[in-house]
């Protein structure tokens, strides 16, 4: 007996089969260059991390044709797809949009590389699966609103992951509507309380959003089956109880989530960049400011930033989340990079201190300004009498007020020389960049390979 379908998942499913490389503005391509550039970064930098280390040695024994990123191994392309995804979260400088409230990329590029380079697909290929695999997840998360107490990481990525796959695999129009209903189901009970207190178990989700998008191609093309909505269910009732399935199909093929995402310089939570903004402006503006002078620094921002309170961070993850922190560590260091978010940055007795004076509040007013803005006001009280403050509306690295080209290869050059030479990370740039002349992915993952 058929089952009739929503008519806007048999809409979203037509485009999915139908979507070709050409039918890519060429905008559309030079984004995803730079977002999968990114994410490769993200992953090698990640990749250097000692549990991350630990993890692929125990987990990748099982041969493959998968290549996890940043080592010379090869694996399962499920195995590498968890690994990679893993990876990518760990330093919390992947890419994200801001109103999808979440970072696409790394849910679905882990996924498509490894089933195109153990399949032999193409670079035109691995890049359509991968701009479909965004589209799709950043959409899922506009057209919802997960609960307050999701981490977002391990959710909605799962059907990206599976976008990416299930177009790599060609599935015809029927066949990703159930494959899009059987990837609903297999998403993560995810916890806000793992980042916020420093669970490094959280950077997992995105590796199993990975792992459960390529579960679910091996399901459905093992006859498994899904419910008939499985998007409402699970992001109208389950996860979330909003879901407006319009945003799934409006304008699809006229407008890209991907070319709205933003990517990241400073090395903490996204949620922290405004006030991470507003204070650099007070230090270009005021020169160096000592962490003797400051009698106290408050932060006033928007309803989920506020939540990252925490003074006394137990371990580098929480201190990522922990606006306190942020705000001394890049006042003792002159730097809000990744080098100011480890061990010994954490450890630091200056910085604790300062992070204890430092105190955070919501501003409704910043709140409504959601999501088209992520607002941030930062005061410093110093011992001389002088009060310096400044704000910021819009956060450096999204579509209004973008990193350039330039400053975004330099990132990449950053990250990556955690794990590969220069020359190393050259070739691997070098082939993301020229990805749709590549007849084979194994042009990037070959390069990617090598430590």
């Amino acid at each position: 007996m058929s089952v009739e379908r929503p008519e806007y998942l048999a809409r979203l499913a037509r485009f999915l089969s139908e979507c070709r490389f050409d039918d890519l503005p060429a905008a559309v391509v030079d984004q995803a260059r730079f977002v999968m550039a990114d994410t490769i970064a993200a992953i090698a930098g990640g990749s250097a991390e000692p549990e991350i280390r630990r993890l692929s040695e125990r987990v990748a024994a099982e041969p493959g044709a998968a290549t996890v990123i940043g080592t010379e191994r090869r694996t399962s392309a499920g195995t590498a797809a968890l690994l990679n995804g893993t990876a990518g979260t760990a330093l919390e400088m992947d890419e994200g949009n801001r109103f999808a409230r979440g970072h696409p990329a790394i849910h679905c590029l882990p996924a498509a590389l490894a089933l195109a380079e153990t399949e032999g697909y193409s670079g035109r290929d691995l890049l359509t699966a991968f701009v479909l695999g965004y589209e799709v997840g950043a959409r899922i998360g506009i057209a919802s609103e997960l609960r307050p107490a999701m981490h977002m990481h391990g959710t909605w990525g799962t059907v990206g992951a599976a976008v990416a796959v299930g177009k790599l695999a060609h599935l015809d129009a029927e066949a990703f509507v159930e494959f899009i209903n059987i990837a609903s189901t297999l998403s993560l009970a995810t916890s806000m309380k793992t980042a916020l207190q420093g669970g490094t178990v959280r950077n997992v989700y995105a590796g199993m959003s990975n792992r459960m998008g390529l579960l679910a191609l091996d399901l459905a093309q093992c006859g498994f089956t899904g419910e008939r909505d499985g998007l409402a269910s699970i992001y109208g009732a389950v996860v979330s109880e909003r879901f407006d399935p319009e945003v799934l199909v409006t304008d699809l093929g006229g407008f890209w989530q991907i070319t709205r995402n933003y990517f990241k310089r400073h090395g903490c939570c996204r949620y922290n960049h405004g006030a991470m903004d507003a204070l650099l402006a007070i230090m270009v503006r005021e020169g160096a400011i000592r962490p003797e002078m400051v009698v106290e620094v408050g932060v006033d921002t928007y309803g989920i930033a506020a939540t990252l309170d925490d003074p006394a961070p137990r371990n580098v993850l929480a201190a990522k989340f922990s606006i306190p922190f942020a705000i001394a560590t890049t006042l003792v260091r002159g730097s809000s990079g990744m080098e100011s978010f480890t061990d010994a940055a954490l450890q630091d007795e200056e910085t604790r201190a300062l992070a204890r004076r430092v105190h955070v509040r919501e501003d409704k007013a910043m709140s409504a300004q959601l999501p088209q803005f992520r607002p941030a006001r930062v005061r410093i009280k110093l011992r001389d009498g002088r009060q310096l403050s400044a704000e910021a509306r819009t956060n450096r690295g999204d579509d209004a007020d973008p990193y350039s080209r330039a400053e975004l290869t330099e990132k990449f050059f950053e990250l990556t020389a955690r794990v590969w030479p220069r020359s190393r990370a050259e070739a691997v740039h070098r082939a993301v960049m020229t990805l749709e002349t590549c007849a084979d992915v194994s042009a990037l993952t070959d390069a990617a390979r090598s430590a």
